[in-house]
């Protein structure tokens, strides 16, 4: 890592990690709408425990969650290896984006 990076390869490696970010959070637009809704219409509903009211809000946070739990794990990974902060933001950001398709295929799977 002792050579210096032109500035095209930093380019190419933050809009690679801006590219990824702003695709992942689309991903995730959808299925934090609606496990959104489904969660105010479960904490408001009758007949419903507290219990009930109080644990599906808190699991659809954390599906919704994981994935920037696990980029941020990659991003200090990197981090921890000596690489900079574009050369491990770039692994971050596609892990964000790749564990942005779990959420979305669980929405995928309530809709069929």
């Amino acid at each position: 890592m002792g050579r210096d990076r032109t500035r095209a390869e930093r380019l190419s490696e933050g809009l690679t990690a801006a590219v990824a970010s702003v695709l992942s959070l689309g991903l995730l637009a959808g299925p934090a709408i609606v496990f959104t809704a489904t969660s105010w219409h479960l904490a408001t509903d009758t007949g419903t425990t507290v219990f009930s009211r109080s644990l599906a809000p808190l699991i659809f946070l954390a599906l919704l969650a994981l994935p920037f739990v696990s980029a941020c794990a990659v991003f200090r990974s990197g981090r921890r290896k000596g690489m900079e902060r574009l050369g491990a933001a770039v692994p971050a950001a596609l892990t964000l984006l790749g564990s942005s398709v779990v959420p979305l295929a669980a929405f995928c799977l309530l809709l069929l």
